[in-house]
C-alpha cells in the first residue's frame, strides 16, 4: 500500500493470555483476505484439487476473485470463506498452513518461520478491534502474540487491511480472536455477503492510490488465450449446476471465463455442446481440469432406475 499503515503494536511477552471470547453464533459469516497470484495458485491446486480437499475437509465454501481482479492499491486477489464460524476458522488455517509451508519456510531453518496474512475488514468495524484508546488490539495482540497492524482509513474505499505478522500458531489464533469480534459485530455480518465489490473486470488493470495502473508480474499469465471442448449434452448439467453454481464455482476457481452453446448448437457431427473457455494459459488447465472431472463424475453415476409398472 502507499501509505503507511496505522495502528501497529508489538506484543507484551511478559503479559499472560487472558480468557477466550464465547463462541459466537453459528450462522454462516464471511472472512476475506488477500493472496498474491502465486499463493492463490497454490491454493487452487492442479485442476481445483487443493481447493476442493479444503472445502471437504472443512466443511467451508472458498472462493477467489478472477485473475487480476485485485484489492484497490495492491496486486493481490480475494480470498472469501463463508461458512460456520468454525468452518471458517478450520479452512483458514487449512490455507495458512499450506502458505505458510511453501513460501515461507526454508530448508535447514529451525526457527518457526514468521509470515503474514491481510484480513479485509469494514471501516466501520475497525473501531471494534481497535478498541478506546487502542486497548482491544492491544488484548489481540498480547493473546496471540503476533503484531497486528490497521491500515489508514481511505475515504475512497469501504474496507481497510488488518495485517497480522507472526508464526502459523500466532497467525490463528489472532485470525480467532478478530473473527470473534468481528462476528458480534451486526454490521460486519451484514456488510461482509458473498459479493467481491472490489473486483474489477477480467483483464482490466487495477489503478491504485496513486493513479497507475498495476501490471500482472507475469508476462506469460497477461497472455490471452482460448479453447473449445466438446461436452456430451447429457452432461451440460452437471457441468453448469444448479442455478449456474458449478460453472460459476470454476470460474471463479480458476479465474478463466467459459461460455457454453445454446441447445442444438453442436461441434460438427457430434453432440457434444461447445465449451469455449478463455484465459491465461494456467486459467484453461485449471478450467478444463474441473470440467473434466465434473463429467467423469456424471458418467460414473448409476443409471436412474426405470418406473415399475
Amino acid at each position: 500500500m502507499a501509505s503507511p499503515d496505522v495502528a501497529y503494536a508489538s506484543p507484551n511477552d511478559g503479559a499472560p493470555p487472558s480468557q477466550p471470547p464465547p463462541p459466537p453464533p453459528s450462522d454462516t459469516i464471511y472472512l476475506k483476505f488477500l493472496a498474491s497470484n502465486a499463493e492463490a495458485g497454490s491454493i487452487i491446486g492442479k485442476g481445483g484439487s487443493t481447493i476442493s480437499d479444503f472445502q471437504s475437509r472443512s466443511n467451508a465454501r472458498i472462493q477467489l476473485s478472477r485473475n487480476y481482479e485485485y484489492f484497490p492499491g495492491t496486486s493481490d486477489r480475494i480470498i472469501m470463506v463463508s461458512g460456520t464460524f468454525d468452518e471458517v476458522l478450520d479452512a483458514t488455517e487449512l490455507i495458512l498452513t499450506k502458505l505458510v509451508n511453501e513460501f515461507y519456510a526454508e530448508d535447514g531453518e529451525e526457527a518457526e518461520p514468521r509470515s503474514k496474512s491481510r484480513l479485509i475488514v469494514p471501516n466501520s468495524s475497525c473501531g471494534g478491534i481497535i478498541g478506546k484508546g487502542g486497548s482491544m488490539i492491544k488484548s489481540l495482540i498480547e493473546d496471540s502474540q503476533a503484531n497486528i497492524k490497521i491500515s489508514p482509513q481511505d475515504n475512497s474505499l469501504n474496507d481497510r487491511l488488518v495485517t497480522v505478522i507472526g508464526t502459523l500458531q500466532q497467525l490463528v489464533q489472532a485470525t480467532n480472536l478478530i473473527l470473534s469480534r468481528l462476528s458480534e459485530d451486526l454490521h460486519y455480518i451484514q456488510s461482509m455477503g458473498p459479493t467481491f465489490s472490489y473486483a474489477l473486470p477480467y483483464g482490466v488493470p487495477n489503478y491504485g492510490p496513486n493513479g497507475g495502473g498495476k501490471k500482472p508480474q507475469n508476462k506469460k499469465e497477461e497472455i490471452s488465450d482460448s479453447v473449445t471442448l466438446g461436452v456430451a449434452d447429457e452432461h451440460i448439467g452437471i457441468v453448469v449446476g444448479r442455478s449456474g453454481r458449478n460453472i460459476s464455482e470454476i470460474s471463479q476457481i480458476s479465474g478463466a471465463r467459459i461460455k457454453i452453446s445454446e441447445r442444438g448448437d453442436f461441434i460438427d457431427g457430434t453432440t457434444n455442446r461447445k465449451v469455449t473457455i478463455t484465459g491465461s494459459q494456467r486459467a484453461i488447465n485449471v478450467a478444463e481440469d474441473m470440467i473434466m472431472q465434473k463429467v467423469a463424475s456424471a458418467s460414473s453415476l448409476p443409471p436412474p432406475l426405470a418406473p415399475e409398472n
